[in-house]
């Protein structure tokens, strides 16, 4: 089991990114239904906890928590076989821009070359320029493009790979 990193994004806040547990699923998807993503709701992140070893489902949380805040971003993927495909990525919108993106997707990676992941793979929303220059920041590179993916609203994805 990996162990907890802290990841210190300004000077007045602390984070730590660790695995998510259970009690996290009312935070996350709370940040899931603030940002963009394609809503997966609390059966669905629930069930993935259940999944390990395959799962990466990283926290990144407030220490001290801030306002009844305690969990600022998270991230979900899976290492299957050698490669890894990182499914949800988000952080609440008072946190954004200050990196806690960045060192979740980069633990993330960590943990799926000590699995044996050789390539990364995701999909993001083409209109989603943030997380596209987050990615191209991890060194993601477009490889394709799938037409209509996303609902509500409806709009194309990029995918995205990176050797690993």
């Amino acid at each position: 089991m990996a162990t907890a990193e802290t990841a210190a994004t300004t000077a007045s806040l602390n984070v730590q990114i660790d695995h998510m547990t259970e009690h996290d699923l009312l935070e996350v998807c709370q940040i899931e239904g603030l940002s963009d993503l394609s809503a997966w709701g609390w059966d669905a992140y629930h069930k993935e906890l259940q999944v390990a070893p395959e799962t990466v489902m990283l926290a990144a949380r407030l220490n001290p928590p801030i306002d009844g805040i305690e969990i600022a971003g998270f991230i979900v993927a899976r290492v299957i076989a050698s490669e890894l495909h990182v499914n949800n990525v988000a952080v609440r919108p008072e946190f954004q821009r200050l990196h806690l993106g960045l060192a979740l997707l980069q633990r993330t990676i960590v943990q799926a070359k000590q699995r044996g992941a050789r390539v990364a793979h995701l999909e993001v929303r083409a209109g989603n320029q943030a997380a596209q220059e987050l990615y191209r920041r991890c060194g993601f590179r477009e490889v394709g493009r799938r037409k209509r993916y996303y609902r509500s609203p409806t709009e194309d994805a990029l995918l995205m790979s990176l050797s690993l």
